[in-house]
């Protein structure tokens, strides 16, 4: 569905305008809100094509973000434009990603970036951490130089916890302007502890692998197990394989008696949860080596909805976008 030009400007001029203020979703009723709710358990943990049934419903009645991310996975224009004309920044964005790689593009789509920026911009002026850490890709896109780090790190300096751990991400792999290796994991560490200090599961699975690579393994442990505890799927699987082999001198990192078979139960409520190639692979892995034992495995079967019944919901955090 494409949408004429004057109708569109005179769209954006007004989302300029009344961005600040817009919420970020409307009120739904109990049964779009259900809807919404696993949707997106399933679109975080990755299970994209089933998540759009619940999307679609949650998006029929209103939702911003069930039109964001129901555009987003599907590749619609019309879900992306919709959210758009909400003051959906991120749909902006992507919209002008699919112009550029599959050339479904109104006429005005050369408007989109530029749009999203506006609005973007008076809401990170107005004190929106989230906004804030919008313009950082925004800008990158845009080629710029020097704005998308201010904003990334004005966001990361305000408190925005997915800001924090991307800029940390950054300096962990910048090669170039710190002294030595010691120097730059420090830097990077101080984002990472402050977003996981915050409460951001990612962040903690991040500040742990740092503090593994530093030789910090006590420390390292504790936010694995934390981020596990907050649902991060990749620490509860790093938690799995500490369960079944944590007698190995490569896992060092690991703070458990070894119990494969609490391992495996473990495994088995992540691949029925949030299945995987990582984990698929793994169950493949421990059974053809003779690592588990068929008691073991027996006895992973019986304890593992001990493990399927727990909140919150397995997920991989993801951001809204994926770059730069």
């Amino acid at each position: 569905m494409l949408f004429k030009r004057s109708t569109t400007v005179a769209t954006f001029a007004g989302l300029a305008l009344a961005a600040l203020t817009l919420p970020s979703a409307w009120a739904l009723n109990e049964e779009a809100q259900a809807a919404k709710n696993e949707g997106m358990r399933l679109y975080n943990a990755h299970q994209r094509e089933a998540s759009i049934p619940y999307l679609e419903k949650a998006a029929e009645a209103g939702d911003i973000d069930a039109m964001f991310y129901l555009g987003h996975i599907s590749h619609s224009q019309e879900w992306l434009y919709r959210a758009a004309q909400e003051g959906e920044v991120y749909a902006m964005l992507y919209l002008r990603e699919a112009c550029e790689t599959h050339q479904i593009c109104p006429d005005e789509g050369e408007n989109w970036i530029e749009s999203a920026v506006s609005i973007a911009l008076q809401r990170a002026e107005a004190g929106d951490i989230e906004a804030m850490f919008a313009l950082y890709p925004l800008y990158a896109t845009l080629g710029y130089d020097d704005e998308p780090l201010y904003w990334l790190e004005k966001s990361a300096e305000a408190g925005n916890a997915e800001a924090q751990l991307k800029l940390g991400g950054r300096i962990r792999n910048d090669q170039s302007n710190y002294p030595d290796e010691i120097s730059r994991l420090n830097a990077a560490e101080g984002w990472f502890r402050r977003a996981a200090e915050a409460g951001y599961p990612r962040a903690m699975s991040s500040l742990s692998r740092l503090l593994h690579e530093q030789g910090n393994d006590d420390e390292a442990w504790e936010w694995m197990t934390r981020a596990s505890n907050a649902g991060h799927i990749n620490a509860r699987q790093w938690l799995a394989y500490c369960y079944i082999e944590s007698n190995d001198e490569r896992n060092a990192i690991c703070q458990v008696e070894q119990d494969p078979a609490e391992g495996w139960a473990i495994l088995l409520a992540v691949n029925e949860e949030a299945p995987n190639i990582h984990v698929e692979n793994a169950l493949h892995y421990f059974e053809d080596t003779g690592k588990i034992t068929p008691e073991e495995r027996e006895e992973g079967e019986r304890r593992m909805m001990e493990w399927l019944s727990r909140e919150p919901p397995l997920s991989y955090f993801p951001m809204k976008f994926f770059g730069p």
